[in-house]
């Protein structure tokens, strides 16, 4: 994925606060090292759990990187669904939005 590609306000914050993005990005490796998931399931999981938090930039990040990694949209709408249940309505149709939003800005959709 390119620069040009991120949203801008984590642009801002890689500039504003390099040393806490590399706190976080090591952080993030040392638990994604720990996970026995592939990282198809493992961005699917993530997508979910920022889906129920209501997270919007989490569930947009997420939804870019469970596509790179081979989900396809229709897994990633599957997870918003089931979000209905366990979230609510309001909670799974705000995803839904979010995800179709990212597919359609997505370079290679």
């Amino acid at each position: 994925m390119s620069d040009d590609y991120l949203p801008g306000v984590y642009r801002q914050f890689l500039e504003r606060y390099p040393e806490v993005a590399e706190a976080q990005g090591t952080l993030a490796r040392t638990i994604r090292e720990r996970n026995p998931f592939d990282e198809r399931t493992d961005r699917l999981l993530k997508l979910a759990i920022a889906i129920g938090a209501e997270a919007e930039g989490a569930v947009r990040s997420n939804v870019r990187k469970a596509l790179q990694h081979g989900a396809t949209l229709d897994e990633v709408r599957a997870v918003a669904l089931a979000a209905v249940t366990t979230c609510g309505f309001p909670t799974a149709v705000a995803a839904l939005g979010w995800i179709e939003e990212v597919a359609s800005a997505a370079p290679d959709r």
